[in-house]
């Protein structure tokens, strides 16, 4: 029978995030039945909330960076127990057969991802529901392990700024000798400074803030480097092999350009859609330089950023929060008001 179960909607792109009763599909063979016990927070889930980007379908239960334990296993599961602790990410399916997911890349998958929140079920199109809430149904396919070694109120954001951050940098095969910066210190940007820092890197922070030099070290950054000082931009010129932008507004991206070494990579993980100032063509050709994106990884690599997580003692900087809470956490996240993720406890849907 389907299961009933206590979340958070938005029931318009005005309305706040509050309590929503909703039914969860009957758990197939194949399923995964978790218990929730965390959610991350993301900034997707507030353009979701409030329909920035035009494709919300209400009512919608974000969160799609999921921790809990597991319940109920369907006859077709052999890879998960009841009572492990596991995870769920941005994606609940794909297709399975094409050459996007048979080579691992599930988020590229040709016939579309199916999301955790704010899509439909490929296969009764019903519509999918995400993470501040008390239970989830999910293919085995789309669940990763969460070792003990980990705490997983910090575990719930590798989920989404975690793979977004590794993948990019697992890529474009950043290790020891590696000269890389990260611009932007937020949810993402300190997860690509622990990651970069950990992989072997050399490792230098663009900010347009200044006094983040403790902080930006203490997350693994050698250097720092005011990116609206024009003198320490000139000295930067030509030193970078990898730029992960984690930016998400419109930014000039030519001034980062300029610092890439020949054949060096801008990757994008922030959707800083129009890019304002055109790029100079001059900039890209005359260096050989490349601008790239990247979007979050497949699970199998996701597993593979969860153990190494947990092999080098890896984890988001989190604020625990009370789910009644997620509204003014969400103004506090436009101020950039948390470092560097806010989790939702969702033990708190009890009391609210």
């Amino acid at each position: 029978m389907a299961l009933s179960i206590r979340g958070y909607a938005a029931q318009s792109a005005t309305s706040p995030v509050a309590p929503y009763q909703f039914e969860r599909r009957d758990p197939r063979p194949d399923d995964v039945v978790i218990d929730i016990l965390y959610c991350g927070v993301c900034h997707s889930d507030l353009h979701q909330a409030r329909n920035e980007w035009h494709s919300s379908v209400y009512p919608l239960v974000p969160g799609h960076e999921i921790i809990g334990r597991v319940s109920a296993v369907g006859d077709k599961v052999g890879k998960f127990k009841v009572g492990e602790m596991v995870g769920v990410g941005c994606m609940v399916d794909s297709c399975q057969h094409c050459a996007s997911c048979d080579a691992g890349l599930e988020p590229y998958c040709e016939n579309g991802a199916t999301w955790t929140y704010n899509d439909k079920d490929r296969h009764d199109g019903l519509p999918t529901f995400g993470g501040y809430s008390e239970r989830i149904v999910v293919s085995d396919k789309f669940v990763v392990r969460i070792s003990d070694k980990l705490d997983p109120k910090a575990a719930a954001p590798l989920l989404c700024a975690g793979i977004t951050t590794w993948s990019p940098l697992r890529h474009w095969k950043i290790g020891k000798g590696s000269k890389v910066a990260v611009i932007g210190l937020g949810g993402l940007g300190h997860m690509g400074l622990k990651f970069a820092k950990a992989m072997g890197a050399d490792v230098t922070l663009f900010t347009r803030t200044p006094g983040k030099e403790a902080e930006a070290r203490r997350l693994g950054a050698d250097h720092v480097v005011l990116s609206t000082d024009a003198q320490q931009m000139a000295a930067a010129a030509r030193q970078f092999d990898f730029i992960l932008d984690t930016v998400p507004s419109p930014h000039d991206l030519n001034p980062y350009l300029a610092t890439l070494k020949l054949n060096g990579v801008l990757c994008l993980v922030g959707l800083l859609e129009p890019i304002e100032p055109p790029v100079q063509a001059a900039m890209v050709i005359l260096g050989r330089r490349s601008i790239s994106g990247s979007a979050i990884g497949g699970i199998a690599e996701t597993q593979e950023m969860l153990d190494f997580c947990a092999e080098h003692g890896i984890a988001s900087d989190i604020e625990v929060i009370d789910i009644k809470d997620i509204n003014h956490a969400y103004e506090r996240m436009l101020k950039s008001d948390v470092k560097y993720r806010f989790v939702i406890d969702i033990a708190s849907l009890k009391a609210a």
